[in-house]
């Protein structure tokens, strides 16, 4: 298993410093900006005054923004499911799939190597990748920590990144099991972040219509605290997530064990395929 590990950490590498490391610079900027801010709060006021209400709906709870959990939400963590979900949606769709679409796969399930080792090998290192990550943005944050007014500890600002994980893990695993149900994955890369925009929309715009707040409760990012987690980690939000992200790894295990390897290339719809064995008379 661990050379399995280390050789799908290692290709992560470039991708852990590509992301990790400029939003790091954004986590270190942001923060040491805190203290202008707040002197500049009113000028900030009057401006947000004129924006409508619907963009200030994708900034957080504005009327809390200039408290350091405020801020810290809007600045950076209202955002950051969205531009970090285009890393876990990428990497969990191609984990496993990208080797059967490159015709790898099939070699490589020939050599002494369980499927189960290779699932969780992988699935492991690319855990280990998005805490990686995390860690550089969190080391960001510390970085100009200690310069800033925002008067929050260490640990405390460590929690909105374990909120930010456990929300990552949920839409990245989604992939993964996808990956293995869609006929490419490209298909599971779509469909997954297509939902991870609409839940953005969806529980950003709850707060300005009562009907959407209904459909928002059965959405992850309603669960997701965010900047405010620096206050207590909702640890029942945080562990619920967790257990979705395992419910679907396990489902994405079990279909691996099951599924045809193709040589090469993508896959097809299977209903399509059905109906048109149905129509030639081939179906049972």
């Amino acid at each position: 298993m661990w050379p399995i590990f280390r050789h799908e950490l290692a290709h992560f590498r470039g991708r852990i410093l590509a992301w990790g490391v400029p939003l790091a610079i954004l986590a270190a900027y942001l923060t040491l900006f805190y203290n202008a801010y707040i002197d500049a709060q009113a000028m900030f006021r009057k401006l947000l005054q004129s924006y409508p209400r619907a963009m200030l709906a994708f900034l957080g709870h504005v009327s809390n923004m200039f408290a350091p959990d405020g801020y810290l939400m809007m600045a950076f963590y209202a955002y950051a499911p969205i531009v970090l979900g285009i890393f876990v949606v990428l990497a969990g769709s191609s984990l496993l799939i990208r080797d059967e679409e490159n015709g790898v796969l099939d070699l490589l399930l020939s050599l002494p190597v369980s499927r189960t080792t290779l699932f969780w090998s992988r699935l492991t290192a690319f855990l280990t990748a998005t805490l990686l990550i995390l860690l550089i943005v969190w080391i960001g944050f510390l970085a100009t920590l200690a310069n800033s007014g925002l008067n929050v500890s260490a640990w405390a600002m460590l929690l909105p990144l374990l909120s930010l994980l456990a929300t990552l893990l949920f839409f990245g695993t989604l992939a993964l099991l996808l990956s293995t149900m869609m006929p490419s994955r490209r298909w599971a890369a779509i469909i997954t972040g297509g939902l991870l925009v609409a839940d953005y929309f969806v529980t950003s715009l709850a707060d300005m219509d009562t009907r959407l707040q209904t459909i928002a409760h059965f959405s992850p990012l309603h669960y997701y605290q965010g900047g405010f987690a620096i206050d207590g980690l909702k640890i029942a939000w945080f562990a619920g997530l967790l257990v979705c992200s395992l419910f679907f790894s396990l489902l994405a295990w079990h279909r691996f064990l099951r599924r045809d390897i193709r040589v090469v290339g993508e896959g097809s719809w299977a209903a399509p395929n059905f109906f048109r064995r149905m129509s030639r008379g081939e179906g049972s």
